[in-house]
């Protein structure tokens, strides 16, 4: 949209005619248009084993179909029609027709809007013109951005107006006068470009906060395409950058997908028969199909490319725009490391240096980079991914500590290895990277794609490198611990087998290949067991003592569980988590070491006194809930129905007794605001104790507000595992998350005659991973299949 409406020409308020095509009428049909062939050719059926349905190395080029054509041909179509109706409404005289926006860059989708400005010389009847022109379009259904401006009045609006004058820095021609259009655009860019400081930062500024609020469209479940970071407006940003005569304009690579990005925008607008720039989950399979693509993994892959191909583009841009704001770096060089020097603020090759002759220096070089906090330059980029030869493998120690070098830089090493990504050097020093580069997660706990993720971790892992013996092989297995994610089956598991291969390539000793493999193999063992089993039971802690088999393997999976949920999400890690693993480690090293397993805990004075009451007593302290009452099966999950009724979350529950009174302490947080009164909550609890609140109705009620899930959920899971406890049945669920979850369960173990002495609840995004030590009416395992099958079955049916 250029500027406000102008010159009085609002759309008036006029009673809704019926929406039809142009067609006839000459005007771009607003219907959906039908989907281009959906064969999926021999090639690509025959590559449906792979991870991803591409080629090795070609995620982004040469496989989607392209709506290019279709963009040129609707626009050129358009520009008829609008030509047509601006002869039956003007003779030409002192008075143009210009377009702006997507129909300016002749990039029309389905469900883009006509963005058009009438200028004039003047004209006194310019408002019987502009009305004989908008009428039309709006009856036609197509929505239409527009103004009316003399040639004085656009320059002036583009003047305070950025979007306004990033729409005049592209527009072109339709129809009436060129010497009015001409005037209009040269007049707006020789201002842009004199004022093109003050105007640059405006332009960031408003690329900043299009990011904070849209995201990042490489990383999001549900990008948003047109203003998300590494989407089209970043792109058009930079073609004004480039109109001000301070960058070049965007290369090859970032047009590329720029195009891309336009092509997923248009199948979208056919999917869904309207204007939308956010891709939601239930139209990305069909998406994929008018693409030609095998499925939404495969486009969203390709879209996690496109989009840090733009945003790598941006920041290079943007840094060469930092350059000329802050005036010109100091001269000189700086030496870095051998071959490696700073320049101007960023890291170039010295003099001399020889990438053929050295196939080190592209590690040093990035070394050099992390450790300096510097940027390579993107000449110095170019030249290394052209003329480096491959590494010796296996790697001599230099290029190994260069590698661990660039980890260790923390923070500092994630931009230098996404330079390392986008000059396409990574793949080429590590095969294996190829199937996890811009796979998506398709999981909202994490904020990454597989890739990123993963250098992420090895950020983060490098602020615990003091709390290992081995740091160097903490960094190595926080950058690889899902690298068996681009293969199937469990990723643990394959990655155990991948990241024997990396370490026998990057020439790490045997030994502490065999520690690499191991730390991958069970980089989830902490986490898991904390959160899914009962730390009281010697059984918990002797299994994890048994499979880490060492205190050097036990530090280096603690600090990766740590680097690891940090880097997945606020919802992979938090205080709780983190207590859990804490006390857990704690459990394991003393086992290591040669003492019996801690004794289950005693009541705490707190719980003891309240137990001495024997009846019911309710104690609400934060986000710790007390209970204790006479002990009887149904408890745990009666107390839970109360808490689900009052908008709280059950992240754990545990339970211990003293004589006849059982004592259950639930850790909870808000489902959203603030927390519920406690002298309420306190009151209900006594209630449902005392048997006389239905619980089950005052969920039924709360139940009828919530939204069922918008897109299809995998079934529930009802597990029994074996061998996790001698003195308890272990079972697992794993269900979509809902108010009153645990209430149901707990009341499917109450017709099965069970009672629970222990659970352990999480909830991982939308999804319920929750675990139950239940035992029977005499305390004692199940042991019977039928039994075990009937638990199965009810559980079952309560989350149906």
């Amino acid at each position: 949209m250029v500027g406000a409406r102008g010159h009085g020409h609002p759309r008036p308020h006029r009673r809704a005619r019926p929406r039809r095509p142009v067609g006839a009428g000459g005007g771009p049909a607003r219907t959906r248009a039908s989907a281009p062939d959906r064969q999926v050719t021999a090639d690509r059926q025959a590559r449906r084993g792979r991870p991803d349905g591409a080629r090795r190395g070609d995620v982004l080029r040469g496989e989607a179909r392209s709506y290019a054509a279709a963009r040129k041909e609707r626009a050129a179509d358009t520009d008829r029609w609008l030509k047509d109706l601006f002869r039956t409404a003007s003779d030409g005289d002192g008075v143009s027709l210009v377009a702006v926006g997507s129909l300016g860059r002749g990039e029309l989708a389905p469900g883009s809007d006509l963005d058009l400005v009438l200028l004039h010389g003047s004209r006194d009847d310019v408002g019987r013109v502009a009305d004989r022109i908008w009428y039309p379009i709006w009856d036609s259904g197509v929505g239409l951005d527009h103004s009316v401006r003399t040639v004085e009045e656009a320059v002036a609006v583009a003047r305070d107006d950025l979007k306004a004058v990033l729409g005049l820095i592209q527009a072109r021609h339709v129809a009436g006068d060129p010497e009015l259009t001409r005037k209009a655009r040269e007049a707006v860019l020789a201002e842009w470009r004199a004022d093109s400081r003050r105007r640059l930062g405006e332009l960031r500024e408003a690329a900043d906060k299009r990011a904070q609020t849209s995201g990042e469209v490489a990383f999001l479940l549900e990008p948003d395409l047109k203003d998300g970071r590494g989407g089209l407006r970043d792109l058009q940003a930079m073609q004004a950058v480039a109109a001000a005569w301070v960058a070049s304009a965007p290369g090859p690579r970032a047009r590329e997908a720029y195009e891309y990005i336009l092509d997923v925008r248009h199948a979208l607008h056919v999917v869904t028969g309207r204007g939308a720039d956010r891709l939601v989950l239930q139209e990305q399979e069909a998406v994929a199909g008018l693409l030609g693509l095998l499925d939404a993994e495969a486009l969203m892959r390709r879209l996690a490319e496109a989009g840090r191909t733009i945003s790598h583009a941006f920041d290079v841009t943007w840094r060469t725009v930092d350059r000329l704001v802050s005036g010109p770096a100091p001269r000189g060089r700086r030496p870095l490391a051998d071959g490696v020097v700073e320049h101007g603020g960023e890291v170039v090759l010295a003099r001399g240096a020889d990438p053929r002759k050295d196939p080190l220096l592209v590690l040093r070089a990035a070394a050099a980079a992390a450790d300096s906090g510097l940027p390579l330059a993107p000449a110095t980029m170019s030249v290394l991914a052209a003329q480096s030869p491959p590494l010796p493998v296996p790697w001599p120690d230099e290029a190994r500590d260069a590698l661990v070098s660039i980890l260790g830089a923390g923070r500092a090493a994630v931009p230098v290895w996404e330079e390392l990504d986008q000059a396409g050097i990574l793949v080429k020093m590590l095969p294996d990277w190829e199937r996890v580069r811009h796979r998506p997660q398709r999981n909202p706990i994490h904020r990454f794609t597989v890739d990123r993720h993963l250098i992420e971790a090895a950020a983060n892992a490098a602020s615990h490198t003091r709390e290992v013996s081995r740091p160097d092989l903490l960094l190595i297995a926080a950058l690889l611990h899902d690298i068996g994610k681009g293969w199937p089956g469990d990723h643990s598991a394959t990655g155990e087998v991948v990241v024997r291969d990396i370490a026998a390539r990057i020439g790490l000793p045997p030994a502490d290949g065999e520690i690499l493999a191991t730390v991958v193999r069970h980089h989830l063992l902490l986490p898991e067991t904390a959160t899914r089993r009962d730390l009281d039971d010697p059984v918990t802690i002797e299994k994890v003592a048994g499979t880490v088999g060492s205190r050097e393997v036990l530090e280096l999976l603690a600090a990766l569980a740590v680097a690891d949920g940090h880097a997945t999400g606020p919802a992979a890690w938090n205080s709780w988590k983190a207590g859990l693993v804490a006390d857990l480690v704690r459990r394991v090293r003393s086992v290591l070491s040669g003492s019996p397993p801690p004794k289950p805990p005693s009541l705490s004075p707190e719980q003891a006194a309240l137990a001495r009451h024997g009846g019911g007593a309710v104690r609400v302290n934060g986000g710790a809930v007390t209970v204790v009452a006479p002990d009887r099966i149904g408890l745990l999950w009666s107390a839970a129905g109360v808490l689900a009724a009052h908008r709280l979350i059950v992240r754990s529950a545990a339970s211990a007794s003293a004589g006849s009174t059982a004592v259950i302490e639930f850790s909870v947080v808000p489902e959203y605001g603030s927390p519920p009164d406690p002298a309420t909550l306190e009151a209900d609890l006594r209630l449902v104790l005392a048997g006389r609140l239905d619980i089950e109705q005052r969920l039924a009620r709360r139940n009828r507000y919530v939204r069922a899930p918008r897109v299809p959920v995998a079934p529930p899971r009802v597990t029994l595992v074996d061998d996790a406890s001698a003195t308890a049945t272990v079972v697992e669920v794993r269900a979509h998350d809902r108010p009153g979850l645990l209430w149901r369960i707990g009341r499917a173990f109450g017709e099965c005659g069970l009672d629970v002495r222990a659970a352990r609840v999480e909830t991982l995004g939308a999804e319920a991973v929750d675990v139950f030590y239940v035992v029977d009416r005499a305390g004692r395992p199940l042991s019977d299949d039928a039994q075990r099958g009937q638990v199965r079955d009810l559980v079952l049916a309560a989350l149906r």
